[in-house]
């Protein structure tokens, strides 16, 4: 009898097993928000971010995965007088399927419709916007963070920032960091984020700050670019393959003016601080997290995290020690140079 009653047991046990992981009858099967969709050839140019600098437009398309045999060649048009001429090609960057285009010499007083093309299908439109230094006033959008985690709010639809955005029709688009909310996917969730807001993002100059969910950390102290070790990354560096980071910024900052000291950093890492001078305003984009140095081991521990004092009589300066470094010594360079520049300018910002 015990045999027999253990055998109903393990039956039983089995039977929960099996249905636990068959989905109930008319419930629909969970979809991954950040599954990359199959597209038609036509379609593999997502999204697309560009620039203008002093005269020089820098623009990146964002490209789906292309198959063997396609061409990794992209051509970016402008129209002018009713007809498209080609301005620039280049090839596209495999890892990440970026496709970074530069032009100088650009017409920034004129509005001028672009479009990138792909093989013989492909073309993906939008407007480079003309220069506005005879606005009186400049208008910025910003964002920051864009989790689709259900504890963040969950998958919920743009559609309506996007409607708005339109009709604010702004000189500049900012995201200041997270866009990127996954800490494996960086493509994956970045495709999405131009599935999102690519409608926007194409016809307005944008600025886009990775922060630390977009390198794949739950906090950042870039540590000048070394190999952290310690889980939650307070010992400073980087905890993602060094191709991981370079690919996240690659996509989220090439479009931007190019780089005041573009020096590697530790480990290959690039750099992308620089000014961008639009509508007679400079700004400054910095990198507030690359050359910052990691608290573990530097500062005392005050919380149950090296990064996390929870002690509400702490002495802001026991934290304050002179091997600490904040902006890093290249970053304070190009601010002190920035900040004394006046060159077509009648505003500084530090976003």
């Amino acid at each position: 009898m015990k045999s027999l009653t253990s055998i109903q047991s393990l039956c039983l046990a089995f039977a929960f097993s099996v249905c636990a992981t068959i989905p109930a009858l008319g419930q629909p099967k969970r979809v991954d928000p950040l599954a990359i969709p199959e597209i038609t050839r036509d379609q593999v140019i997502c999204f697309a971010l560009y620039t203008v600098h002093e005269k020089t437009l820098k623009l990146t398309a964002q490209f789906y995965p292309l198959l063997e045999g396609e061409s990794r060649e992209a051509i970016l048009e402008a129209k002018r007088q009713g007809k498209w001429t080609e301005v620039a090609r280049t090839n596209l960057i495999e890892r990440g399927w970026t496709a970074p285009f530069r032009v100088e010499n650009w017409d920034d007083s004129v509005a001028t419709p672009y479009r990138v093309r792909h093989g013989r299908k492909a073309s993906y439109e939008g407007v480079i916007r003309k220069n506005p230094i005879d606005k009186r006033e400049f208008v910025a959008v910003g964002f920051t963070g864009n989790s689709i985690n259900p504890g963040h709010g969950g998958d919920i639809s743009k559609d309506d920032l996007v409607e708005n955005i339109k009709r604010i029709q702004p000189d500049l688009l900012f995201f200041s960091g997270d866009q990127v909310y996954d800490h494996k996917r960086h493509y994956a969730a970045w495709l999405r984020f131009g599935r999102d807001f690519g409608e926007v993002i194409k016809d307005y100059p944008t600025v886009s700050l990775p922060d630390d969910h977009d390198v794949g950390q739950p906090n950042l102290w870039g540590h000048n670019g070394r190999q952290s070790t310690l889980r939650g990354a307070s010992d400073g560096g980087y905890a993602m393959p060094v191709e991981y980071v370079k690919e996240a910024e690659r996509a989220q900052t090439s479009h931007l003016p190019d780089p005041y000291d573009p020096t590697p950093i530790d480990r290959g890492i690039g750099t992308y601080y620089t000014e961008l001078n639009w509508g007679r305003i400079s700004f400054a984009i910095i990198e507030d997290r690359k050359f910052k140095t990691g608290p573990a081991g530097i500062i005392p521990k005050q919380g149950p995290r090296p990064d996390h004092i929870l002690n509400p009589d702490y002495d802001p300066k026991s934290v304050d020690v002179p091997e600490a470094r904040l902006l890093g010594d290249r970053q304070l360079k190009f601010l002190d140079e920035w900040g004394k520049d006046w060159t077509n300018a009648d505003l500084k910002v530090a976003p």
